[in-house]
């Protein structure tokens, strides 16, 4: 039986990273960070859909609140993030603790601004952004 090809909104949902092997991969990319989150892009070069895995280290709290970080950087990708993904990309999100705090539109601008791996607003801000290759 063919399996249907998504259509329409469904068709921009990024896929999952899911194995450590993948989430290593990535760490060889570029690094963007930002106030609330370290961005980590690496172009796989096939032109297939974007795929995205979320981390976040138990420095910055306890299941309770790391929960709760990857849960709003999850909804952030979904609303705002999948949209400006490029294809044959992978992304890495690495949560920070300031991220509970952070008013959800900050958050997302925030995200598609890294995404798109642009610094000049978080220059005006001045919240300390920058872009490091490796």
């Amino acid at each position: 039986m063919d399996a249907a090809l998504p259509v329409g909104d469904a068709a921009r949902h990024p896929g999952r990273l899911k194995k450590r092997s993948s989430f290593l991969a990535v760490r060889e990319g570029e690094r963007r960070r930002g106030p609330f989150f370290v961005l980590e892009v690496r172009d796989r070069g096939d032109g297939e859909a974007p795929r995205i895995g979320f981390t976040v280290t138990k420095r910055q709290g306890n299941a309770c609140e790391r929960n709760r970080i990857r849960r709003r950087l999850k909804e952030a990708v979904r609303l705002e993030g999948r949209f400006a993904m490029a294809e044959g990309h992978d992304y890495v999100l690495v949560g920070r603790r300031e991220v509970l705090h952070a008013s959800f539109s900050r958050l997302t601008s925030a995200l598609k601004d890294r995404i798109e791996g642009r610094r000049e607003r978080a220059a005006r801000r001045g919240d300390g952004a920058r872009t490091v290759k490796r």
